[in-house]
């Protein structure tokens, strides 16, 4: 039987930082994951070109049970910490939008990163090695013969992107030692609508449009019409904090824009109709649409300052009723997990159990869209690390 002081299920974002901040205390490492490759959401994140953090890291941009349990190890290892990690390797990047950071090259250079810093610091990674069992005194049977070890780690992330091998293991692991979980639910997850609002949704598929959706919190992004029903940053973001049978409300951002063009069009270009106007402040399909929804698709010389008034009020709240989202097969995140009244925010231990930790995606600790999710990643493994 293999002895080590830490073993690492999950050689993903956490599970890689932590190995390697652990092994650079003089710890003995093994990772194991039963994928081919290591870092595969890492390597398909930010279009192949990996969103690896966020310059406006903050607590409200966590949703957990209890949403300042991941303040400690966000201030202990900062999205500077990262940066400085990436300058020191020679990785160029930039910013995008809204703090958001990617590579200038392929996602591929983080993952050659980590790789070689665990094979620097004396990591032992076992790939493509399945996990049969795991039993006390944190003894881990593998396809390749049993493992013990002082401290286990989980970092087997969560149920999003099935494709890619993700499985609910982790919170299985950690009923079994005792520990409760938070309700699981597909996060950063296109939303699906019935189909008979699908019928006048469907022909604008491919548009996009920039726009604030609001659902319990509100976001100024762009919003992309799909087969299925909506989708695009504003929309994935929507869809952390959405809850079924919530309505969905959509602002358009016209206020303004809108009332400037139609009092101009009654003066200039009365017979004109209103969705030829709207056609010049959005998509043409989008402006057909809306003006039939809006029932006033006439010639603009005939609305009052009342009924402009009234339009743009609409395209203010325009409320749309999903009934659910594309599921775990295209979420890039789980929401819920292992409670965090069951771990200490410091070190990310259980509390009952000395020895074993959970990080990154597997916890109740879900990031925004852009960058958040990798700095909770690179955040709690190494908070981990330090003490594993």
């Amino acid at each position: 039987m293999k002895r080590v002081d830490v073993i690492v299920l999950g050689a993903g974002a956490a599970g890689m930082f932590c190995a390697i901040e652990a092994a650079r205390r003089g710890r003995s490492v093994l990772v194991i994951d039963h994928a081919a490759r290591a870092g595969e959401k890492i390597r398909i994140s930010g279009g192949g070109r990996c969103n690896f953090t966020n310059l406006n890291i903050a607590p409200e941009a966590f949703l957990s049970r209890n949403p300042r349990f991941a303040l400690s190890a966000l201030k202990r290892y900062t999205q500077w910490d990262f940066i400085a990690r990436m300058d020191a390797a020679g990785i160029a990047w930039h910013e995008k939008t809204l703090g958001q950071l990617f590579c200038d090259g392929k996602s591929q250079q983080v993952i050659d990163m980590l790789l070689r810093d665990m094979q620097q610091a004396g990591v032992e990674l076992w790939l493509d090695t399945a996990v049969e069992a795991v039993a006390e005194g944190y003894r881990v049977t593998t396809a390749r013969g049993i493992v013990e070890a002082s401290s286990l780690v989980v970092a087997t992330g969560g149920k999003s992107i099935p494709k890619m091998g993700a499985t609910g293991f982790g919170y299985r692991v950690a009923e079994q030692f005792g520990l409760r979980l938070v309700e699981t639910r597909p996060a950063l997850v296109p939303l699906t609508f019935a189909e008979q609002e699908l019928e006048d949704l469907r022909p604008l598929a491919g548009i996009a449009v920039p726009a604030r959706v609001r659902t319990g919190r509100a976001f100024d992004e762009s919003l992309l019409f799909t087969h299925r029903g909506l989708s695009g940053p504003a929309i994935l973001q929507a869809s952390s904090y959405w809850r079924e049978g919530e309505p969905l409300l959509v602002d358009l951002r016209l206020q303004g824009a809108l009332r400037d063009a139609l009092t101009a069009a009654r003066r200039a270009e009365p017979r004109a109709a209103l969705r030829t106007i709207l056609a010049r402040l959005l998509p043409d399909k989008l402006a057909r649409l809306l003006a039939e929804r809006s029932g006033r698709d006439g010639a603009v010389g005939a609305l009052s300052n009342q009924a402009i008034e009234e339009l743009e009020a609409g395209l203010a709240a325009w409320t749309l009723r999903p009934v659910g989202t594309e599921g775990y097969r295209t979420a890039e995140v789980t929401l819920g997990g292992v409670d965090t009244d069951d771990l200490d925010g410091r070190t990310l231990q259980a509390r009952a159990r000395p020895g074993l930790f959970f990080i990154g995606e597997v916890v109740d600790v879900t990031g925004w869209l852009g960058g958040y999710n990798f700095q909770w990643a690179w955040s709690s493994g190494w908070a981990a690390g330090q003490v594993a």
